[in-house]
């Protein structure tokens, strides 16, 4: 009998030090072990490269790998579309380049990526998406990804309007229309009709990224772009009415932050904060 309760209390303090030696493990995890844990995901090399401006890569690195990458609840793959997205839009070509890459290694299919990339069209323009889309490629070319891809179209032509106001209505219903109302020759309900038809029907309805995904892009790249405070606080209520959390709304913007600075991201946080 007492053998068997030696026994047991030597089980018992066994599984007690393994689970402390764990603890201590997780307590001991320093940012630069969190930033090389993720660097190596992300880019498959070491971080802290030798050279002329090594310090400031190791606070830039420590910083964005170390801690952005594990505050708030997104996992590894949106961070790396909002990031692609934050850089598409800003039209930081190298780093795009970087991440796309990084976004690939991860886990996001080529397919994914170009959708997040062609959801920028509407907010920044065509010719930075195209430009954007140039670096993409390059980076398929360079791993035989082979393109062209898969069309993502899923509607009619005659059906944009209709399909992208299905979208929209809901969400946006016509405040487009209301703040432009009174432009001459009909300029506003034309302009309204656009923004239906392109934003809502040619990009909104396209397949691989559903709605709640594109909606928290969408936000990242006004931000990123440095848009109004009214659109920026009317794309976060769009947010909140397709599902996605004050957390994950939140979590995407300071994922964000490292690429558009502390202002844009602190002033986003402040607009997010007033729908609490």
């Amino acid at each position: 009998m007492l053998r068997k309760i030696l026994v047991i209390f030597a089980v018992f303090i066994s599984a007690f030090n393994f689970a402390s030696a764990v603890d201590d493990k997780e307590k001991i995890m320093t940012r630069e072990d969190i930033c090389i844990e993720n660097f190596h995901k992300l880019f498959k090399a070491e971080p802290f490269p030798k050279g002329n401006d090594e310090e400031m890569l190791a606070i830039l690195q420590k910083y964005i790998f170390g801690e952005i990458f594990v505050t708030g609840n997104l996992d590894i793959k949106q961070r790396e579309l909002i990031t692609v997205v934050s850089l598409s839009s800003m039209q930081t070509l190298p780093q795009l380049k970087s991440h796309i890459n990084a976004a690939l290694n991860v886990g996001n299919t080529p397919l994914e990526i170009r959708e997040a990339i062609y959801l920028c069209a509407p907010f920044i323009g065509f010719p930075k998406t195209l430009n954007a889309l140039s670096v993409l490629n390059e980076v398929f070319d360079e791993r035989n990804i082979k393109t062209p891809l898969e069309h993502q179209t899923t509607i009619k032509e005659e059906e944009r309007y209709s399909k992208g106001y299905e979208i929209q209505n809901p969400i946006y219903g016509d405040e487009i229309e209301k703040s432009l109302k009174g432009l001459p020759g009909n300029l506003d309900k034309k302009t309204a009709k656009f923004l239906t038809e392109v934003c809502f029907g040619d990009f909104y309805t396209r397949g691989t990224l559903d709605l709640k995904t594109k909606e928290l892009l969408g936000l990242i790249i006004l931000i990123s772009n440095n848009a109004p405070d009214n659109t920026v606080k009317s794309h976060i209520k769009g947010n909140i009415k397709r599902g996605n959390s004050i957390e994950t709304i939140a979590s995407a913007i300071i994922q964000a932050m490292p690429y558009i600075g502390f202002p844009a991201g602190i002033k986003s946080l402040k607009l997010l904060k007033e729908e609490i």
